[in-house]
């Protein structure tokens, strides 16, 4: 039979009953023949728990204290599955991320998957046994304990599926599926019965939660189909996998938002070769990611620079930035986080004209003005005032008719 890896989240295995519920879940493709990989994240609630520990023992947590004390969460739960198993008159072995010498990078709290040793992992397959992963974490060639950072057990799952050669990979969480937008703001939103490597890597870093980014990247490279589906329900999920005609014919698949945005504006920047470098390094260097930039030229060897970073780095950028426009000169720096990006993805845009025009019209008929745009060939996104997430959601919803099926 097959060899399937599957991760289950934190909501998943958030008690010792879910935990139960999962192994017998798993139980139940081992009797059919299946060689079984679990990954599992730590139980809902525990993570931000540890993290307000670390707070209350210093302001700004040492990052490396940080992972070890964060890889902990992940500790019980393999152990606890392993046990419920063992209870059902099954063999299951538990691993750490260091156990299986799943090798990072040294960045602390977000660290990068370099290689992973399947030999511990064959092994134990070989024998018969399940093996049980502790997601989110790897160790770096100095020994030290990494983690991967929010999302990092969808990384964990996809890189073991690719470097085991897993015939597909299933990511278990509390949604059934892909769905065309937020159900929780749009009633009729539909789930996406298949959807390409390419759309959900712009779905995910505009602000889709439900696969993170890195895990869809490394599925595309090593073409490891994803299967994305609910514990809690026994239904078909969303695949994402490569594209196809069928997915060419919809213009668009998906309309996603992304309230982690803030916009900060260096006004008056002198207009010559090396400031934009001056100003985005120091950002880079303290491992902030730069995503929307907008340059206005003025008179008089001038221009204005805009730029959003995520709101969860927004004090700190705009530190940094503060520091920079002093030194190069720059007249002054305005900010605001009050701000959220709205995006319409299809590669169906790829071969049809008009998809931004009609997004543009959709907001300016609802009164929402926008602040910046962006767009590749698969996706066209704008910066708006926050206050209208759920109205632009909507109306681009109704718009691209992506609401669900009477049959439905």
């Amino acid at each position: 039979m097959s060899l399937i890896v599957q991760k289950y989240g934190g909501t998943s295995v958030g008690s010792p009953d879910k935990i139960k519920a999962v192994a017998e879940r798993v139980l139940g493709y081992t009797r059919k023949g299946h060689s079984m990989v679990v990954v599992l994240s730590a139980m809902s609630g525990e993570t931000d728990r540890l993290i307000a520990l670390a707070n209350s023992m210093q302001e700004q947590p040492d990052t490396r204290e940080m992972d070890v004390l964060l890889s902990t969460g992940e500790q019980v739960t393999i152990s606890l599955f392993a046990m419920a198993v063992k209870a059902a008159g099954y063999d299951a072995i538990s691993f750490l991320g260091d156990q299986v010498k799943i090798m990072t990078s040294s960045r602390y709290t977000k660290a990068r998957i370099k290689s992973i040793d399947t030999e511990k992992i064959q092994n134990s397959l070989d024998q018969g046994k399940i093996v049980v992963v502790a997601g989110f974490q790897g160790v770096d060639e100095n020994g030290n304990i990494t983690t991967l950072g929010r999302g990092g057990s969808d990384t964990t799952a996809v890189a073991l599926a690719a470097a085991l050669n897993a015939d597909q990979c299933e990511i278990f969480t509390d949604v059934e599926g892909v769905f065309t937008t937020d159900p929780n703001i749009c009633s009729s939103a539909r789930k996406i019965e298949r959807i390409s490597y390419d759309e959900m890597l712009e779905l995910a870093s505009l602000g889709a939660k439900v696969l993170d980014i890195r895990s869809v990247g490394l599925a595309k490279r090593y073409k490891v189909p994803l299967h994305v589906r609910s514990t809690f329900v026994d239904t078909e999920g969303t695949w994402v996998v490569e594209e196809d005609e069928k997915m060419e014919s919809m213009l668009v698949s998906g309309v996603t938002y992304n309230k982690n945005e803030a916009r900060i504006t260096i006004s008056k920047v002198p207009d010559k070769p090396g400031i934009a470098s001056k100003i985005f390094i120091p950002i880079s260097d303290a491992g902030i990611v730069v995503d929307m930039i907008i340059q206005n030229t003025r008179a008089g060897e001038m221009t204005d620079l805009t730029f959003t970073v995520p709101r969860t780095d927004y004090v700190k950028a705009l530190e940094i930035v503060k520091k920079t426009a002093a030194e190069i000169g720059a007249e002054d720096v305005s900010s605001a986080d009050n701000i959220v990006k709205v995006s319409i993805v299809g590669v169906g845009m790829r071969n049809h004209s008009g998809i931004a025009s009609t997004m543009f019209h959709v907001l300016s008929k609802e009164g929402i003005n926008i602040m910046m745009i962006s767009t590749s060939e698969i996706k066209v996104s704008c910066v708006i005032e926050e206050k209208y997430t759920e109205l632009a959601v909507r109306a681009l919803h109704d718009a691209f008719a992506l609401e669900m099926d009477e049959q439905q």
